[in-house]
């Protein structure tokens, strides 16, 4: 019997070496933004989110601590995961790199591998980035003219490189350099955003080298079960979460006592990664995937960077954004939309408070809230609040003029295009708010009482519909505002369709504000 396929959307697992901020939650919101709009079509979806807790970094970080990595590891995983809740992300499933189900999938497919010659033991002799959990060759990282020391190429890092000597398993990345110029080709889909296609394609072209997956030096991470002494490269094991998590069965792994739900979730239909980290995605793991005989995930999507008031985030500078301190000021669902609105999705962003404020008075607060409170005092004060029946709506014009953008608004959001789908449902709000002012409803009152019903009728199915259209940017502020206007038996935004076709809802009584004025301090 063949198994329904859900959309799967995954985020980067998170690594512990640092509290969360705001470049964590940016990939996280985008990842539960588009899988709200696939839910509200109707489709099955499955989001996957999580922490990577092995390697160097965290023996560094938990020693400085004076705690032991795993308890490091559980502390800050938790964090996370209390993060995602309070911006309100809806994840199914939350892997953590030590859970068990992980362990042993990632110690099957490394068996798997040497069985195949896809993995062979060698000595590594290059430099390391513990940082990064990077290996950088001679070329890669030259000296510094002045003081021969050799730093990480990575320009968000560029700590001193160790040069390290030691005994390691390679896995054969050069093998699979043809395959994966092929899948580009053929996939278009497979890199994006597609202005970031060049620079994958590029450095795959320019020659791969093995990669080395193992290490005798570190002691906290997934064993080597045929050869414990080494313990397994942290990205090879990390990247395999996304399908660990499935319950995938490698090749030659014993029956597990998880379900196997891979079925219905393999292959993913997108991995969202930061840029710092595309290549992993790009190359590393779809190599990974071609030599145990896996499907490739339909798409990789790397997002830009966050600045804050125009400087780079850095533990020196200590500008790292915490979200809960925006979301006390200003409500989730409003740093939720603020960060889509500001910037297009895969390019880089700045941010600052007083581009907060700007477009919290603006957009939020003037073009939105009023508007609400404006529709809702109306019906309130001249239909005492209650609205025409369903024989009324052949009468509507504002309506069926409104919906003429869903199309668009669709494709936007299908595409991942996530600040123009808020774009164009913004040019749907300032077109209520110009009609209201065309129409003069307060005037009509008065000699047309009967158009007023109807006008209003238009204006409030007309922002039910936008209720719906940004409820996957901002879910609380999308139930008040159709509580608002008299839906209240469903927390679920409704559809055009609904709205049209539903029921026509409960009195309505002049709303209060949706953002309400902030004092300056």
């Amino acid at each position: 019997m063949s198994v329904k396929k859900k959309f799967y959307i995954t985020t980067p697992l998170y690594y512990v070496n640092a509290a969360p901020h705001i470049g964590h939650a940016y990939t996280t919101l985008a990842a539960d933004i588009l899988a709200r709009y696939h839910r509200l079509k109707g489709r099955d979806v499955h989001l996957l989110t999580g922490t990577d807790e092995h390697g160097a970094k965290i023996e560094e970080v938990a020693a400085a601590a004076g705690i032991e990595p795993r308890a490091y590891a559980d502390k800050i995983a938790a964090q996370f995961s209390e993060l995602w809740k309070h911006l309100d992300v809806r994840y199914d499933d939350f892997i953590r790199t030590t859970e068990e189900r992980h362990v042993k999938r990632v110690q099957a497919v490394f068996e798997h591998l040497l069985s195949t010659g896809d993995i062979y033991k060698g000595v590594y002799k290059g430099y390391y980035c513990v940082s990064c959990e990077t290996y950088w060759t001679e070329t890669e990282a030259p000296p510094e003219e002045k003081t021969e020391i050799r730093r990480c190429p990575n320009v968000d890092c560029r700590k001193k490189l160790t040069l390290t000597e030691e005994e390691s398993y390679f896995f054969k990345l050069s093998k699979y350099e043809k395959p994966l110029l092929e899948h580009y080709e053929k996939n278009p889909d497979f890199l994006l955003p597609r202005k970031r296609a060049t620079e994958i394609t590029n450095f795959v072209k320019d020659g791969l080298r093995d990669l080395a997956v193992s290490r005798t030096k570190v002691k906290w991470g997934v064993p080597v079960k045929s050869d414990p002494k080494h313990v397994i490269y942290v990205w090879f094991d990390a990247l395999q979460n996304y399908i660990t998590a499935t319950g995938y069965r490698p090749p030659g792994m014993e029956a597990p006592d998880e379900e196997d739900k891979s079925a219905a979730l393999w292959p993913a239909d997108i991995h969202f990664v930061g840029k710092e980290i595309y290549r992993f995605h790009a190359v590393i793991w779809p190599a990974m995937l071609m030599a145990i005989g896996a499907e490739l995930p339909k798409s990789v999507y790397a997002h830009g960077w966050w600045t804050v008031e125009g400087q780079k985030m850095s533990k020196s500078k200590g500008n790292f954004v915490d979200p809960k301190e925006i979301t006390r000021e200003y409500g989730v669902d409003v740093f939720r939309y603020f960060l889509f609105r500001e910037m297009p999705f895969g390019n880089d962003g700045d941010f600052s408070l007083s581009k907060i404020e700007d477009r919290y008075k603006a957009e939020l607060g003037n073009d939105l809230g009023n508007l609400l409170m404006r529709i809702t005092h109306m019906v309130d004060k001249y239909l005492g609040g209650a609205l025409p029946g369903k024989s009324h709506r052949d009468k509507l014009t504002l309506t069926p003029s409104v919906l003429k953008a869903a199309d668009a608004i669709d494709e936007a959001y299908e595409a991942v295009n996530l600040q123009e789908a808020l774009n164009l449902i913004w040019v749907q709000i300032g077109r209520l708010n110009l009609h209201i002012e065309e129409k003069k409803p307060w005037k009509m009152a008065k000699e047309d009482l009967e158009g007023v019903r109807i006008l209003l009728f238009d204006l409030v199915s007309s922002l039910r519909i936008i209720a719906g259209w940004i409820s996957p940017f901002m879910p609380t502020v999308s139930t008040k505002i159709q509580s608002a206007l008299g839906v209240r038996r469903t927390q679920m935004a409704l559809t055009p369709n609904e709205v049209l076709n539903g029921l026509d809802g409960e009195k309505i009584k002049k709303a209060p504000p949706l953002f309400p004025r902030k004092e300056k301090s």
